[in-house]
């Protein structure tokens, strides 16, 4: 029978250790457990990523000797069920801690844990506001110091505590084959708006899922499709467009008449976008692989609308996936920054005069952000700025989002 620890033990070691992704792990790893060791499985798993830098801060004072990372990632995995789940006796997580390393080690894993568990959480309070943020709410230090310098002191705080807290799923309606009346029937669903619900269970596991009668979309990432203005008959590029959700969206604005072609630079990222397309009725995307930092001729000047949804750092999705704070560094995010300004002088040339060109990201970062669409409207005087918009999560209870709506004259 699989440990629901041990397989968050290996999981972890994956996501920390060789970059992996605790939301790919976690769709794949699912089989063998039932309902209620999932659960256990996610909140080990998030639990530990969201408080990893503070979870070894109370243990690091402890030894005299650096453990292997194998052996620190259960030390870490234990103290977050220690301090932070009151449903696991503290003696069975540190008799299984135990059970699960090797014999030379079971000393020294049973008496650290031991001692983590008499003294009970405690916190950086050194002079250092920033290592001590950085340590209690695990996040990087040159992370905090970026957010104080793009957004204050205060937001940053507010950053830093909210990624902490459990992500909110957010339901999206999907009026090709439901209506808001009929979703309304259900006691359960609970609307926003004209578009975005809770709901207060498992929405992956109900037949208006499976149906395509909803898509999950996080409420804000749903807004972003309404900038556009979109109307029937139109020719719209999505050109960052997996799994397809926005293009989905857009589709569904459009009452499903013109044409949208969503691009993906990964085949089977394309065969998502497809999926979807077909489990929600949707008939006017089509789904092509393409590099959309590199010029296509054909496409100059023929499109109504266009949609860039640019791969970013990420930064406003922490609550959904923490592991980004291992990922991204200031080096990868020079990296992206070069990537989204290709992308985004490229596909302007593909929009037709009088038409709207939308740029956004799950990100907060200025650089990537107001920083990149200043720069383009500085090279670019047959543009203009229309609206600009950054959204915080702690302000709405989603996540994190920027987005420029430009307009080509």
């Amino acid at each position: 029978m699989k440990s629901v620890r041990r397989t968050a033990w290996e999981y972890l070691d994956k996501i920390i250790e060789h970059g992996g992704y605790a939301s790919l792990l976690m769709r794949k790893g699912q089989e063998g457990f039932s309902r209620e060791d999932t659960a256990l499985l996610s909140e080990i798993v998030y639990g530990t990523l969201r408080y990893l830098s503070l979870l070894e801060y109370q243990w690091q004072d402890l030894v005299k000797r650096t453990p292997s990372k194998k052996t620190a990632i259960l030390l870490d995995i234990s103290c977050y069920q220690l301090l932070f789940l009151d449903r696991i006796p503290d003696y069975a997580v540190i008799d299984e801690a135990v059970e699960m390393v090797s014999r030379n080690e079971k000393g020294f894993v049973n008496a650290v844990l031991r001692r983590v568990a008499e003294r009970g959480i405690h916190y950086a309070s050194g002079e250092d506001e920033v290592r001590n943020l950085a340590i209690n709410t695990s996040h990087p230090e040159w992370l905090i110091r970026m957010w104080k310098a793009h957004y204050g002191w205060e937001n940053t705080q507010k950053l830093c505590a909210f990624d902490l807290e459990p992500a909110v799923v957010y339901g999206r309606i999907n009026t090709l084959k439901t209506t808001r009346e009929r979703l309304q029937n259900n006691p359960w669903i609970h609307f926003l708006n004209d578009l975005s619900f809770t709901c207060d269970g498992n929405l992956v596991r109900t037949e208006m899922f499976r149906q395509g009668e909803i898509v999950i979309q996080d409420m804000c990432s749903a807004e972003i499709p309404l900038l556009l203005d979109a109307e029937k008959g139109m020719r719209v590029l999505d050109a960052c467009s997996a799994p397809g959700t926005k293009a989905q969206e857009i589709a569904m604005l459009m009452e499903n008449e013109g044409e949208i072609l969503a691009g993906d630079l990964y085949p089977e990222r394309v065969k998502l976008i497809d999926e979807l397309m077909k489990r929600t009725g949707t008939s006017i995307v089509q789904a092509k692989v393409m590099d959309v930092s590199v010029l296509q001729e054909e496409y100059i000047s023929s499109f109504d609308r266009i949609l860039l949804d640019v791969p970013c750092s990420g930064l406003g999705d922490l609550r959904h996936k923490p592991e980004i704070k291992l990922h991204v560094t200031p080096e990868s995010l020079d990296e992206l920054i070069s990537l989204q300004g290709k992308i985004l002088e490229t596909n302007s040339l593909y929009l037709r005069s009088g038409g709207i060109l939308v740029y956004s990201t799950c990100t907060l970062n200025r650089k990537e952000n107001e920083g990149m669409i200043k720069q383009f409207l500085n090279a670019h005087e047959e543009y203009e700025l229309l609206e600009e918009k950054t959204v915080f999560p702690f302000e709405r209870n989603t996540d994190g989002f920027y987005a420029a709506k430009l307009r080509k004259k």
